[in-house]
């Protein structure tokens, strides 16, 4: 399944899940496939941090920060992203990938991705992101929440 197919059935499975609320966490199961591998048919060390941005589109449906996104014209941004892999994740091997939003400031959310293939560890990975509106600059997330609250009292 290509990547915009992944997509599609993340946003698509959204609406028949649980509403997400805090504290934000996020677990996709997914199996290697073979647009996922490199040359030595093992998933590809950037496409880690693709899957990494399912799990993080998962949260925006569920949470309904990607409604308010739409809605005013805001943009998620990734700032920084680290991954350490730990064993390799081979073609059509099964996998859940799990996010978890650890906390946030000001201007950022801090969040934690782990590669799970059964119980063991295959990659951990952090990444630092925020909320950007075009020509006004970063969202707090406290601005977020907000939007979020109050497109669902609506």
């Amino acid at each position: 399944m290509n990547l915009i197919f992944r997509m599609l059935w993340v946003i698509i499975r959204s609406f028949f899940m649980a509403r997400m609320e805090r504290p934000y966490t996020s677990a996709l199961s997914l199996r290697v496939l073979p647009n996922d591998i490199d040359i030595n048919l093992h998933m590809n060390n950037g496409r880690y941090l693709t899957i990494c941005d399912l799990n993080r589109v998962d949260v925006f449906a569920r949470s309904g920060l990607l409604k308010a996104m739409f809605k005013r014209n805001w943009i998620p941004v990734i700032a920084e992203h680290t991954m350490t892999y730990k064993k390799p994740l081979n073609i059509f091997q099964r996998y859940e990938v799990k996010l978890v939003v650890q906390y946030w400031d000001e201007k950022y959310f801090y969040m934690a991705h782990t590669f799970m293939c059964g119980d063991i560890v295959a990659a951990e990975g952090t990444s630092k992101g925020c909320v950007y509106a075009r020509g006004k600059g970063v969202v707090s997330p406290a601005e977020a929440f907000d939007a979020v609250e109050q497109d669902r009292s609506k």
